[in-house]
């Protein structure tokens, strides 16, 4: 069972670090630092959109953006830390 934890903190820890990917580089992309025109930032963004999205979407319909910043990956992020934690007590330890 020992494994089985470690390897869902693993997985929550690898997209906690994608989403906040996805925010830095939807940052630098804002403030034209890089350029979408370029195919291997255009494959980066895609990646992480795909893959962030599924989870930001729902969020993103119950909170409203404050002032044109978004805060659901940091909504995401508190809940995924609170899940974890949850699965740890019940099944971990």
């Amino acid at each position: 069972m020992f494994a089985v934890c470690r390897l869902v903190d693993t997985v929550v820890g690898i997209y906690i670090w994608l989403l906040i990917a996805s925010v830095v580089l939807s940052w630098l992309v804002a403030f034209n630092v890089l350029n979408t025109g370029n195919p291997i930032v255009w494959r980066i963004g895609e990646f992480l959109h795909r893959i962030t999205e599924p989870l930001l979407a729902p969020i993103r319909q119950w909170i409203p953006a404050f002032g044109g910043i978004d805060i659901s990956p940091v909504v995401l992020i508190i809940a995924l830390y609170f899940l974890r934690d949850l699965f740890f007590e019940f099944a971990c330890f």
